[in-house]
């Protein structure tokens, strides 16, 4: 198991976050060495100027946090969020589109994103809080024949984040690909984040990773 800082992208997505609150998240990983900071796109330029000679990657969330936005409008928001720096783009999928059966056009929503993007890392948000286990199995083998690099269980912005059987679900599907999962929403201490990793997660996306930290080091697994 690698450090439980090296699992973790140091999340702030509040509607209300300011450029302070950035860059103190900026200076939390720089001083955590997290593997990333995930932000709205609107901030991806500024962190990247934060982050500057360091090795902690840049995520951007993209149709965030409905997914019921255009095609277009992803394509373009990760497009422009790549030239500003982001190394990695989460995307939340079309729900709706999943929900009423349109295979296809999640599936197309999912590529045309992707496309833009080839030698960066896509992790697909199915929001898993709104799926039934059919819907889970089918939108992880949607994202995968899409290219998705990971998928991401949650925005945390839902009325549920990620649970272990979310996760199992997701697993089984990803046995025979190169896809990795990414647990997010509700991830709070040292305990939880364990069980997941343990359970194959390769990324936590969390704004408790100074807490989880602080209970590893509590219970003497120093990362």
């Amino acid at each position: 198991m690698k450090p439980i800082n090296e699992y973790i992208d140091h999340t702030l997505l509040k509607a209300n976050a300011t450029a302070n609150d950035i860059t103190m998240l900026c200076e939390e990983a720089r001083l955590h060495k997290f593997f990333s900071v995930c932000i709205n796109s609107c901030y991806v330029f500024f962190a990247k100027e934060k982050l500057l000679d360091s090795n902690i990657k840049i995520c951007s969330v993209v149709g965030f946090p409905l997914g019921a936005m255009s095609t277009k409008a992803k394509v373009a928001e990760a497009t422009l969020a790549l030239k500003n720096g982001a190394d990695e783009i989460d995307m939340v999928i079309n729900i709706g589109l999943l929900k009423s059966k349109n295979f296809d056009g999640v599936q197309k929503d999912i590529e045309a994103v992707k496309k833009c993007m080839p030698n960066n890392i896509l992790k697909v948000i199915l929001e898993t809080c709104y799926l039934d286990e059919s819907e889970i199995t089918k939108a992880s083998e949607l994202a995968i024949q899409s290219g998705a690099d990971f998928i991401k269980t949650s925005t945390g912005f839902g009325p549920g984040g990620v649970t272990l059987e979310d996760v199992k679900l997701i697993k089984d599907v990803c046995l025979n690909s190169t896809t990795k999962i990414k647990a997010s929403g509700g991830i709070k201490n040292y305990k939880t984040a364990l069980k997941y990793i343990n359970l194959g997660v390769d990324r936590l996306g969390t704004s408790s990773g100074i807490e989880i930290l602080k209970d590893a080091f509590s219970n003497s697994n120093y990362y």
